[in-house]
């Protein structure tokens, strides 16, 4: 299976895993995702019936949890993950629940990330494992951090247990050869969490990328951050690992600042978080030497772009620098299609008991909404493939 050139209209290589059945049901989800009243009529339902204990989990689990996600455990999600893996695509396991902002549950997520370290470990279809900064600390420490306040002595010590937690999730995943992305969050809590990664990376990317952070182009000031940081690792000798994304907090991040009254780390349109973001990958592939890239988009052309670089510059398809990674259950013709031609492509795999992954998969729904183009073009692509088929 390798075709030099990449085709993303090839619906027969991006639907191949998908049963008649299984076709016809990410159909019917996507029809009602481009609803968007629709989508907040069946958000409000679902989380009433949760809480209300009323038995919808079965209904979920066979729609929307099934299509989005690997299962309610990682054992749950072996046979996905082999399934992928046979056709070229690997997986990343995302224990997607919301934790609580608690030690003990800080703690119980490193010893979770941990165990889901020895699981990938053993396993060549899982290169990476991901977490949140703000599953194994405190919002609100982080955010103190980033506006430069001082801490008190407890604080003092909740953020050394905060660093203590990130260097042994970063040491456990270096001493198995696994590489970690660590997903961005609100641009208020960021800057923390950038300048303690940036000190993981000086510590344990010394001869590869173990230990990525996550940029958000849709900020406008994130290609002057990736600049400045590649100097920096380029005078001390270390290697940066970037998942590149264009970002999941806009509304929010809009709002705060018109309330707080300071200029808005948005950029103004999407043509120019687009343009960040073209900057961003260009600039990374461009010194491949520090930056290693996870190209977290559904984006075909800047999928695309990257393609054409790495062939007009003889970088080889599975370069371990270049990474592309797509969303479970979403561009299955961009995911499947590269794998198809050879590059090393990722689905990031959400995975945990339904009730707690609710939250994330109807983030996911109100995403597809407001992504123009989105779900039309999954549609297209289903309606494709379903006339093939027929023929």
């Amino acid at each position: 299976m390798s075709n030099s050139k990449v085709d993303f209209s090839n619906t027969s290589v991006a639907f191949h895993l998908k049963s008649d059945s299984e076709l016809e049901r990410a159909y019917f989800l996507f029809k009602m995702i481009s609803n968007e009243p629709l989508v907040r009529i069946g958000t409000a339902a679902t989380n009433f019936a949760l809480k209300a204990n009323l038995p919808v989990e079965g209904l979920i689990r066979s729609t929307v949890f099934d299509h989005f996600c690997g299962g309610v455990s990682a054992t749950d999600c072996l046979p996905k993950i082999s399934q992928m893996f046979q056709s070229g695509v690997s997986s990343v396991l995302d224990y997607s629940v919301e934790g609580k902002q608690e030690e003990p549950q800080f703690d119980f997520v490193v010893f979770k990330t941990k165990e889901l370290i020895d699981f990938t470990a053993e396993k060549t279809a899982m290169p990476f494992a991901v977490f949140k900064p703000t599953a194994i600390g405190r919002f609100d420490l982080y955010e103190k951090i980033s506006s430069k306040q001082a801490l008190t002595t407890e604080e003092c010590q909740e953020w050394d247990r905060v660093k203590a937690r990130f260097y042994e999730i970063c040491q456990y995943a270096y001493d198995r050869e696994v590489a970690v992305l660590v997903d961005a969050e609100e641009s208020w809590m960021q800057d923390a969490a950038d300048d303690l990664l940036l000190d993981l990376m000086r510590h344990f990317n010394q001869s590869k990328a173990v230990v990525y952070n996550t940029l958000q182009a849709y900020r406008w000031d994130r290609l002057a951050y990736l600049k400045q940081v590649k100097d920096t690792a380029e005078k001390e000798g270390f290697l940066l690992g970037f998942k590149l994304v264009r970002g999941a907090y806009m509304e929010k991040e809009r709002d705060r600042a018109r309330n707080e009254h300071y200029k808005s780390p948005i950029c103004e349109t999407k043509q120019a978080t687009d343009a960040n973001f073209e900057a961003c990958l260009k600039f990374s592939l461009d010194h491949l030497k520090t930056v290693s890239i996870f190209l977290g988009t559904h984006n075909e052309k800047s999928t695309m772009d990257t393609v054409d670089f790495m062939t007009k510059n003889g970088i080889s398809k599975t370069d371990s620098r270049i990474w592309f990674g797509q969303l479970y259950g979403m561009s299955d013709h961009i995911s499947f299609n590269l794998a198809d031609a050879n590059y090393n492509v990722a689905k990031y795999l959400p995975f945990g008991p339904i009730k707690d992954v609710m939250p994330y998969l109807i983030r996911r729904a109100e995403e597809n909404t407001s992504v123009a183009g989105q779900t039309s073009r999954e549609l297209k692509l289903i309606q494709a493939e379903k006339k093939r088929r027929k023929l």
